[in-house]
C-alpha cells in the first residue's frame, strides 16, 4: 500500500501483518487423488518401455551364454519388439556394440544372427528419438559414429545384410520419415540425418565396398544407387568419394554385363554428379587413364546405334558429354592410344564425308532433338582435342576440316521433308565457323587444300547481300544478336577470317588478297560508317554504333585488314584512298565514348593499329591520310584519351614523322585551349615522369643529379649480375614508358623555335634533349656495378674510359641543371617585368581618374566663382597668344578682332562636344535637340578665336 490510514487498510480493517499470520495458521487440506492426462485419453502416441541394453549385452557377451545362440536371438528381438518406433539417441552406442556383434558372429559361420541383424537394420532406418530438443546437438557425433558403423557393415559377406544396409541408408538420407507417434519422444528431422550422412564416411566406405562387389551384381546396384543419391545435391560426399578414387572405380566397371541396364545409367549420372558437384580437375585426372577412356569409348560405341528409344539417346549423349568435359579438362588423355579420336573423327564426319567404315554403314541421325545434340557435342569434343598437337594428324586423316567447311555457305530459308530444320542448319553451321576459327590455325594445309579462302569470302558476301530473303533465328550462343538477320553468321564468318589471318601464312594472306578481301572488307567498313551510302544495304552491313556485336564486327573487320597489309607494301597500296577515308571517321570517334564499356575503345585501338598497318610504309596512302588531317585526328585522340593509348598513338605519329611531310602537319596543329603539339608532349613528359616517380622540384627542374631519369621502381631494384644475353634494366625502361617516343618525335621536329611552349616546356626540353645520353650514362653506370658485384676490375684502359664517361654524364647533368636554373630565373624576371608594367598601367589608369576629378573640381570652381572665370580666361588667352608665330597687330595692317563678346567659353573647345541635357521627352525626342544644336554649333565660330579666325564644324552626342 502506498501510504497509511484507514482509508489504505483492506475491506475487513486487517493489516498485511495480520492476513499473513491468519494464512500461515490455515490448514490446507493435501489432495491425494490427482487426474492424469493419460487417465482421461488426452495423451496421443505409444508409450515407449525402455529395455536395459545393458543387460542385452551381457546375455551376447557373458561367456557363461556364450553357446545359447537361441537365448541371445530371443533377446534381440524381445528388444526390437520395445524399439519398432526407433531408436533411442541416447542408446546409439550399445545398438552399435549390439550390430558390431552380431556382425561379428555371422563372419563366424553363425547364420542365426542373420535374421536379428536385419531387424535391428530396419529399425535403425528409422529416424532417431530424442527426449530433449538438446539431444540432437548433444548426441550429434554418435550419430555420426553410427551411420559410419552402419556402412562398415558391408563387411558382411551376405547378400541380405547388404541390401538391407542400402535400404536403410537411403531410408536415412533421403527417404520419406513414416509417421512415428512415440509418447514423450521426437524423431529427429530429415536435415538432421542428411547432415549426419555427409559428415561420416559412408561415401567413402560404399566406394571401397565396390570392390568387393564383381561377383554381386544386385548389391553392387543397390551400392550404386544410393551412391548416386549421396552425390545428387552434396558437394561433401562428392569430394569423399573423389578421395578414394570414386571415379576411376565407377568408370573402369561401367560397362560389365548388366540386364537391367541401370549400371551403365546409374554410373554414368554418379560421374556427372562429381563432375557438377566435386573438383572436375580431380574427375578428370582420374578418368584420364587407357582403362577408363576404353570404357567410355565401349559404352559410346554400344549406344550410337541404339537410337530406337530417347532414353538411349539421352544416355549416350550424357556418355559424349563426360568425354567431352574430360578432353576440356585434359586433352592429352589416351584418346588416341586407345582409338577412340579416330572412331569419334568418323561419327562426325560420316554424313558430310563418305567413308566405307562398318561402324558408320547402318547409322543414319535422324531430326530429332537429341541426334541434333549428338551432331554438336561431337564437334564440340574434337575442337577440344585438337589442342593436342599428336591429335591434329588423326583429324586431318578423318577430314573434319572439310567437314567443317562444308557448312560454311549460303543458308536456304526452307528445308526439304528429310534434312534438318533451318534453325538446327543455322545452328550447326555458327557451331563449325566458331570451331572453325579455333582449329583452322593449326590445321592450316588443310584450310588451303579445301579452299577455305574462297568460302569464308564467299559466305561473308551473302551476310552483306540485301537481295537474300534470309532471316536468322538467333538461337544458341553463337547465334546471339542475329535474329531476324545476318549478324550471327558476319560475326563468326569475321572471327574465322581473322583467325587465319593471324596465322601470317603467306600462302592463306595471298589467296585472300586475290580474292579480294581488302577491297570488300573497306567497303563493308564504309558503308558502316556511313549510313544510306549505299542503297538496298543489307541490314548486316548498317552498323548501329550503339550496339555491342555490330562493334566487333567493325573490330574484327579493322584488324583482318590489318593482318593482310602489315608486311606487304603492294597491299597497302591496295587499300588506298577508299580505305584511308574510312580509317579517318573513326578515328573521329568521342573519345567520350572509350569508357562507354560498348567496344568502342578497342574500335579506337584496333583503327589505330590499322593506320599503323596499312598506312605508315607507303607513300600514296601516307600522302592520303596527311591530306585527310589524319595527323591532326591523331593528336586530337592523343589529347583526350585515356593514358593507356598513349603509347600506341605516338608510335604511330613516329612512323609517320619518317615523311617529311608530317613535320608541318604536327608543328602546326593546335587542339583545345590553343594548345600545340610541342606543349602536348612535354605535359605528356611530366605526366610520366610524374607517375614513375622523377624526382623533380616544384619548377620542374632536375632533383637527383646522379640518376635524372630513374623512377622509384628503377631504384629500388638491386644490381644483380645478369646473364649476357639478358637485356639491361635501363633499356628495358625504353620499353615500360613513353619518354624515348617523345625524345624521337622532339628529334625529328626539333628542339628549337616550337611553337607554343612557355618556360616550363623549355625547361622540359632541356632534359628531353639529352634523353640518349642519361641513358647510355644509366647504361654504363650499371654495367659499372656488375662488375664490382662480380669482383671484375676492368683493365686500365676500360677503367678510364669507364671514369670519363661518368664524368661527362655528371657535367652533363650540372649543365642541363644550370640551364634549367637560367630559365627559370629568366621566367622570374619576366614575371617581374609584366608585373611591373601591369602597375604602371594601373598607375596611368589612377592619374587619369585624378585629372578627371581635378578637371571637374576646375570646372565647378569657374561656375561658382567669378574672379577665378577671369583668371581662366586671362590663361586661354596667354595661351592663344603664345601658340602664334607672328604677333596678332603688324605695323601698318588693319586689326580686326575674331573674338566674340560676351563669350563665356574659359577652355579651347574640341570638335566634339558632350552635352548633359535634359530627358528627350520634354525636347521633343533626340533627333530634334541634335538637329538644332549641330546646326548651331556649325554656324558658331571656335571660342577664343584661332589664327586666322576659320571656324569649323562639331558634333554633337547628347547623354540623358
Amino acid at each position: 500500500f502506498a501510504g497509511g490510514g484507514s482509508s489504505s487498510l483492506p475491506p475487513g480493517g486487517l493489516s498485511l501483518t495480520e492476513i499473513s499470520q491468519k494464512l500461515e495458521n490455515q490448514k490446507i487440506p493435501i489432495v491425494t487423488h490427482i487426474i492424469s492426462d493419460e487417465d482421461i485419453g488426452n495423451v496421443v502416441g505409444e508409450k515407449l518401455q525402455t529395455v536395459d541394453l545393458e543387460r542385452v549385452l551381457k546375455v551376447l557377451t557373458d561367456p557363461h551364454y556364450a553357446g545359447l545362440y537361441d537365448r541371445h536371438v530371443m533377446a534381440i528381438e524381445r528388444l526390437l519388439r520395445h524399439y519398432k518406433q526407433g531408436f533411442l539417441m541416447k542408446d546409439l552406442v550399445q545398438v552399435r556394440r549390439i550390430l558390431n556383434i552380431c556382425a561379428d558372429r555371422i563372419e563366424e559361420g553363425l547364420v542365426c544372427y542373420v535374421e536379428p541383424l536385419v531387424d535391428c537394420l530396419c529399425v535403425c532406418a528409422l529416424p532417431f528419438l530424442m527426449e530433449k530438443a538438446s539431444d540432437e546437438l548433444a548426441y550429434r557425433q554418435i550419430s555420426v559414429e553410427t551411420a559410419s558403423q552402419l556402412a562398415f557393415l558391408m563387411r558382411v559377406d551376405v547378400s541380405r545384410v547388404r541390401l538391407q544396409i542400402c535400404r536403410t541408408l537411403a531410408q536415412i538420407y533421403d527417404g520419406e520419415p513414416p509417421p512415428q507417434d512415440v509418447r514423450d519422444h521426437k524423431p529427429a528431422g530429415r536435415k538432421y540425418n542428411q547432415a549426419i550422412c555427409e559428415e561420416s564416411d559412408i561415401s567413402e566406405t560404399l566406394v571401397r565396398t565396390l570392390k568387393l562387389l564383381d561377383k554381386d551384381l544386385t548389391v553392387r546396384l543397390a551400392v550404386i544407387s544410393l551412391l548416386q543419391k549421396l552425390s545428387g545435391n552434396s558437394t561433401r560426399c562428392c569430394i569423399q568419394m573423389l578421395s578414394v578414387n570414386a571415379a576411376y572405380t565407377l568408370c573402369s566397371r561401367m560397362t560389365d554385363p548388366d540386364p537391367s541396364g541401370e549400371l551403365l545409367f546409374r554410373s554414368v549420372e554418379i560421374l556427372w554428379n562429381l563432375m557438377q558437384h566435386g573438383d572436375s580437375e580431380q574427375v578428370a585426372k582420374q578418368l584420364a587413364c587407357q582403362e577408363c577412356v576404353a570404357q567410355l569409348r565401349e559404352a559410346f560405341v554400344y549406344l550410337l546405334p541404339r537410337t530406337f528409344s530417347v532414353f538411349d539417346r539421352q544416355l549416350r549423349n550424357d556418355v559424349l558429354v563426360l568425354v567431352q568435359l574430360l578432353a576440356a579438362t585434359d586433352c592429352r588423355a589416351p584418346f588416341i592410344e586407345v582409338g577412340f579420336l579416330k572412331q569419334l573423327t568418323l561419327f562426325a564426319t560420316f554424313e558430310e564425308v563418305k567413308s566405307h567404315s562398318p561402324l558408320v554403314r547402318n547409322l543414319k541421325l535422324s531430326k530429332n532433338h537429341e541426334d541434333f545434340e549428338l551432331k554438336k557435342l561431337l564437334i564440340s569434343t574434337l575442337v577440344s582435342l585438337s589442342s593436342d598437337p599428336c591429335a591434329l594428324p588423326v583429324l586431318s586423316e578423318g577430314h573434319f576440316m572439310l567437314a567443317l567447311l562444308s557448312y560454311v555457305k549460303p543458308n536456304e530459308p526452307t528445308s526439304k521433308p528429310r534434312e534438318l530444320p533451318p534453325a538446327y542448319v543455322e545452328e550447326l553451321q555458327l557451331l563449325a565457323l566458331s570451331a572453325l576459327a579455333t582449329v583452322g590455325p593449326k590445321m592450316q594445309a588443310d584450310f588451303v587444300s579445301c579452299n577455305g579462302c574462297n568460302r569464308l569470302l564467299e559466305l561473308l558476301f551473302w551476310c552483306t547481300e540485301a537481295s537474300d530473303d534470309y532471316l536468322g533465328y538467333g538461337n544458341a550462343f553463337h547465334g546471339a544478336g542475329g535474329r531476324g538477320s545476318k549478324r550471327a553468321q558476319m560475326r563468326r564468318t569475321l572471327r574465322a577470317i581473322s583467325a587465319m589471318v593471324t596465322t601470317n601464312n603467306p600462302d592463306i594472306l595471298a589467296d585472300f588478297v586475290d580474292q579480294d578481301a581488302i577491297g570488300a572488307l573497306s567497303e563493308i567498313l564504309a558503308s558502316s560508317v556511313s549510313a544510306g551510302n549505299r542503297t538496298g544495304q543489307a541490314a548486316t552491313a548498317v552498323v548501329n554504333d550503339d550496339d555491342t556485336i555490330d562493334l566487333e564486327m567493325k573490330r574484327e573487320m579493322l584488324g583482318i585488314l590489318s593482318g593482310l597489309c602489315e608486311n606487304s607494301l603492294h597491299n597497302k597500296d591496295l587499300f588506298g584512298p577508299s580505305g584511308v577515308a574510312t580509317l579517318v571517321q573513326f578515328l573521329r570517334t568521342d573519345p567520350g565514348l572509350l569508357s562507354s564499356g560498348l567496344g568502342h575503345y578497342q574500335l579506337v585501338i584496333g583503327a589505330i593499329d590499322a593506320v599503323w598497318c596499312c598506312v605508315v610504309g607507303s607513300y600514296t596512302t601516307e600522302d592520303c591520310f596527311l591530306e585527310r588531317e589524319g595527323v591532326y585526328l591523331l593528336l586530337d585522340l592523343l589529347e583526350r584519351c585515356p593514358s593507356d593509348l598513349h603509347s600506341l598513338i605516338l608510335g604511330v605519329l613516329l612512323d609517320l614523322s619518317e615523311n617529311e611531310k608530317t613535320l608541318p602537319h604536327l608543328k602546326t596543329w593546335k587542339g583545345g585551349r590553343e594548345v600545340t603539339a610541342p606543349h602536348l608532349f612535354c605535359a605528356l613528359w611530366r605526366d610520366t615522369e610524374a607517375s614513375i616517380g622523377c624526382p623533380r622540384r616544384p619548377d620542374g627542374s632536375i632533383g637527383d643529379l646522379l640518376s635524372p631519369l630513374m623512377g622509384d621502381a628503377q631504384r629500388k631494384q638491386l644490381v644483380t649480375p645478369q646473364p649476357a644475353n639478358w637485356p639491361s634494366r635501363s633499356i628495358v625502361e625504353v620499353a615500360e614508358n613513353v619518354r624515348a617516343k617523345i625524345y624521337a618525335l622532339f628529334y625529328r621536329i626539333g628542339f628549337v623555335d616550337l611553337p607554343g611552349i612557355n618556360a616550363e616546356d623549355h625547361v622540359t626540353l632541356t632534359l628531353i634533349e639529352r634523353y640518349l645520353d642519361y641513358k647510355l650514362g644509366e647504361v654504363w653506370d650499371e654495367v659499372q656495378r656488375e662488375l664490382e658485384l662480380e669482383q671484375v676490375r676492368p683493365v686500365t684502359p676500360d677503367r678510364e674510359a669507364l671514369d670519363w664517361i661518368n664524368k661527362c654524364t655528371e657535367q652533363e647533368t650540372l649543365l642541363v641543371a644550370k640551364t634549367q636554373s637560367e630559365l627559370m630565373d629568366a621566367k622570374r624576371d619576366q614575371e617581374v617585368s609584366e608585373e611591373q608594367a601591369l602597375y604602371s598601367e594601373l598607375r596611368e589608369d589612377h592619374r587619369q581618374k585624378e585629372k578627371a576629378i581635378n578637371d571637374f573640381s576646375d570646372f565647378v570652381a569657374r561656375t561658382s566663382d567669378y574672379s577665378k572665370l577671369r583668371e581662366a580666361k586671362t590663361r586661354q588667352l596667354a595661351s592663344i597668344e603664345a601658340s602664334r608665330i607672328v604677333p596678332l597687330q603688324q605695323d601698318g595692317a588693319a586689326f580686326h578682332s575674331t573674338e566674340l563678346v560676351n563669350l563665356q567659353a574659359t577652355v579651347f573647345c574640341n570638335t566634339s562636344v558632350k552635352l548633359q541635357s535634359t530627358p528627350a521627352d520634354i525636347l521633343g525626342g533626340h533627333m530634334n535637340v541634335k538637329e538644332r544644336l549641330t546646326s548651331w554649333m556649325t554656324n558658331y565660330p571656335r571660342g577664343g578665336g584661332t589664327a586666322g579666325g576659320q571656324t569649323t564644324g562639331r558634333s554633337v552626342e547628347i547623354v540623358e
